[in-house]
């Protein structure tokens, strides 16, 4: 049996990237995501609305990157 390489798309030619290559960007997301949850907790803590507000947004923003990412 053999390959027909005329057949053949490689990840190049896709456009399609690796799930290996985006490994950062899912840890970079998960690490954001875990320190707005910290940021708002601690906001809530200290009755301080700006860092809680801060710590949503942050937290949302990771969520937002998580979902953009390749499924794990």
């Amino acid at each position: 049996m053999e390959i027909d390489k005329d057949k053949v798309v490689s990840q190049d030619d896709s456009g399609e990237a690796a799930a290996m290559d985006q490994v950062e960007e899912r840890v970079a997301a998960q690490m954001k995501r875990a320190e707005g949850r910290a940021k708002e907790r601690v906001g809530q803590g200290l009755q301080d609305s700006e860092l809680e507000r801060e710590g949503r947004e942050l937290k949302e923003e990771g969520e937002d990157d998580i979902k953009g990412s390749v499924p794990q």
